[in-house]
């Protein structure tokens, strides 16, 4: 058997929820009620994040229109992913929802965030730190309110930052290809 295939099977069938539930107490007891405005803010950032991005994407050149167009293009397979997932597992939320269309795994937050930030690496090396602690705080603020598990946020980020990272590898490669020259 593939060393793959076993890695995966094992991870899948390993008992998660003792290591979520602990990390859940630990989250839960460090909620204190400054942060929450902030956490807020930073989960539901993404939105008006999107409008600014936008905009700076389409000021700041070719560069920045490149970006985008390689953001709207691994979103896209991102996200049927994880709603598929989310689907198949109908996994209840830690705060006691249960809805099958928007389980808790994988949390889409972790995954979107990641995912924006494998585009902005992979693009401007010097963006690493803040987009990759932006990505980590996103998928944090999602632990910390309550709404994923442990297990949720990491899978929703492996699950980002893999598929940005290879639709994106793909994306580079057609346009190359496509244009007799390497893609930037």
């Amino acid at each position: 058997m593939n060393a793959r295939l076993l890695f995966l099977l094992l991870a899948l069938s390993w008992p998660w929820q003792p290591f979520d539930d602990a990390v859940k107490a630990q989250v839960q007891a460090s909620r204190r009620p400054w942060l929450e405005g902030p956490m807020h803010a930073v989960t539901n950032g993404g939105r008006p994040l999107l409008v600014v991005a936008v905009g700076a994407g389409l000021l700041s050149g070719a560069a920045g229109r490149a970006a985008l167009l390689e953001a709207g293009v691994a979103l896209i397979p991102v996200n049927l992913a994880v709603e598929g997932i989310k689907y198949a597992t109908n996994r209840e939320r830690p705060n006691g929802d249960h809805n099958r269309r928007n389980s808790a795994f994988p949390s889409s937050h972790a995954a979107n965030a990641f995912a924006v930030a494998v585009i902005l690496v992979r693009r401007w090396r010097r963006a690493a730190v803040p987009a990759l602690v932006t990505a980590a705080l996103i998928a944090y603020s999602r632990m910390y309110l309550n709404k994923h598990w442990a297990v949720d946020v990491m899978a929703g980020a492996a699950l980002g930052a893999g598929l940005a990272y290879v639709t994106i590898s793909w994306w580079r490669a057609r346009a190359a290809r496509g244009s007799g020259a390497s893609a930037a």
